[in-house]
């Protein structure tokens, strides 16, 4: 120290924060803008309706104003199950303009899960498509809370399941004011959204999203898919998914058109690509394996390209050749949940178009580099917080760092703690840096399954087929699908004296668990384990790859 006064910095003097020159970041207004700029331009298809811009800002803000009138506010847990459809899409406005807090649930859990989660929201008001009431009122028999029910029925599309009161939605909103003057989060790290993780030990942590990384996410996610204006979004991607990756606010950026899709057939998917002139889609491998196995019959003809954005395992050579072929142009993506969804992208280099065939696998089958809204991303050894050398050959866990990490987990201070020890946040995926900067993904350091897009913890699959009485010792772990991605397959070991046939065992599964959830394979065998009695899971992956 020389003694001197340190002299203040001159731009920090007199230049403030005002709300001139200084707004909280939010995705909300990219709806109000497109409403003004783009009043008439079709926002939403939904079968045989459209609804324009105008009318989609009016809807959510009717929505708001019906949240609003029953206290709900800062604070609170609007939960939804709904199939992407119009509603949805509301529900993604007109809950934050409250200042509530939108939490999607899973639509295909099973009762016991959702009812954990809407104990764990506290959900205020749960707003659910009646093709999966069933599955709550089953749910809402266990749970704590009795949130204020109000059903949708999607008769748009021929859906009039089973009830859980006597509120409809279009009745919910009707008094709803259109003009409803909702206000701006008063900051933006204040929470928008609830996604709960499949869990991989006891219960799923809820993963908290805010205003500001939900609207950074919408900017990259029009750089990393090449949106212009007016893009036309395919919804085969679930909204309940992360919420839908950010896109439900982020078509509204660019005045895009949503194109809503119940469900993922081949029928449906070309009939929108043709007639809407679809330029975007997203998903898992499975929405694929469902366009190229179209038949004849379910195909439809279109002149564009369609830029299909697909996340879990990367697909297969003979099938990114296909899709090409079928006029589609493939992007490889990679995220969590606690990630707002995608945060990398395999950004491709016109170089490598000249590579022999097998160079430009190897170069598809990366994750990629670091999102444009994300300031970080490396592979680092957990217990040393060191970067692992950039040999494409160092195994280490990938980290993110940056604005699109989530808030935390609700609730759970030790297990946000742990995500972000050292400042960066741990994604359990283990991977290695290639000397270009790209990563690449070899292994998951807590056996998740990725089935369709879905997070599956083989733990729980485990922990019921353990409660099998013929069952000595169980090990699932995740086998190649040319549909799904990746499938759980189960290795069973019997007890002695005991008898029991896969067909059992896959049905015993099944009264237990979410379909998806359960083995489509079951080898019965002697597990291979340690010295110390550890389970083998390298090997038994080995196995699965063989069957």
């Amino acid at each position: 120290m020389d003694g001197t006064a340190k002299v203040a910095n001159p731009y920090d003097t007199g230049l403030d924060k005002t709300p001139a020159n200084f707004q909280p970041l939010t995705p909300l207004v990219f709806l109000q803008r497109a409403a003004s700029v783009h009043p008439g331009h079709t926002a939403i298809i939904h079968g045989n309706t459209r609804t324009s811009y105008a009318e989609f800002y009016a809807r959510s803000r009717k929505l708001a104003s019906a949240l609003a009138s029953r206290a709900l506010g800062v604070g609170d847990t609007v939960s939804v199950m709904l199939a992407n459809t119009p509603a949805m899409l509301e529900a993604h406005y007109g809950v934050p303009m409250t200042g509530a807090v939108l939490h999607s649930i899973n639509t295909r859990l099973d009762a016991p899960s959702v009812a954990f989660m809407l104990d764990h929201a506290k959900t205020k008001v749960l707003i659910a498509d009646t093709e999966f009431g069933a599955v709550l009122k089953e749910a809402l028999k266990q749970t704590k809370v009795k949130p204020l029910l109000v059903d949708y029925r999607d008769l748009q599309c021929g859906v009039d399941g089973t009830r859980l009161g006597n509120l409809d939605y279009e009745d919910f909103i009707a008094d709803g004011d259109p003009e409803f003057p909702w206000a701006m989060p008063s900051d933006e790290w204040n929470a928008i959204s609830l996604n709960y993780t499949s869990g991989t030990t006891g219960n799923p942590k809820g993963v908290v999203y805010h205003h500001r990384g939900a609207a950074l996410m919408c900017y990259s996610n029009a750089v990393a898919t090449g949106m212009g204006q007016h893009p036309v979004y395919l919804w085969t991607l679930p909204m309940f998914h992360c919420n839908g990756w950010c896109f439900p606010w982020s078509i509204s950026l660019l005045a895009g058109t949503h194109v809503c899709l119940r469900a993922v057939r081949a029928t449906p998917m070309y009939d929108a690509i043709a007639e809407h002139k679809v330029t975007h889609l997203s998903g898992a491998p499975f929405v694929m394996s469902a366009l190229l196995n179209a038949t004849e019959d379910e195909r439809r003809l279109f002149p564009q390209r369609v830029a299909f954005s697909h996340a879990a395992a990367p697909p297969p050579a003979a099938v990114l050749a296909k899709m090409d072929e079928s006029g589609f142009e493939l992007t490889h993506l990679y995220g969590l949940t606690e990630t707002y969804g995608p945060a990398t992208l395999n950004e491709w280099h016109a170089a490598w178009d000249e590579l022999p065939s097998e160079d430009r696998l190897l170069k598809r089958i990366r994750q990629g580099v670091r999102y444009h809204a994300l300031e970080d991303l490396t592979v680092m050894d957990p217990e040393t917080m060191e970067k692992v050398p950039a040999d494409g050959e160092t195994l280490g866990e990938v980290m993110f760092r940056g604005n699109i990490v989530m808030k935390g987990y609700l609730n759970n201070a030790r297990a946000t703690e742990e995500a972000f020890a050292g400042g960066w946040f741990h994604s359990g995926d283990l991977g290695v840096m290639h000397p270009d900067g790209y990563i690449q993904l070899k292994d998951r350091s807590k056996d998740i399954i990725i089935s369709g897009g879905e997070n599956i913890s083989s733990i729980e699959v485990e922990d019921v087929l353990y409660k099998h009485p013929a069952v000595a010792a169980a090990a699932v772990v995740a086998k190649a699908d040319a549909k799904w991605g990746e499938t759980p397959c189960a290795f069973v070991e019997i007890r002695p004296g005991a008898e029991v046939t896969e067909q059992e065992i896959i049905a015993w599964c099944r009264d237990k668990l979410a379909r998806y959830k359960c083995p489509r394979h079951v080898v019965f065998v002697e597990l291979p384990k340690t010295s110390t009695g550890k389970i083998q899971k390298f090997k038994l992956r080995d196995l699965a790859k063989e069957l």
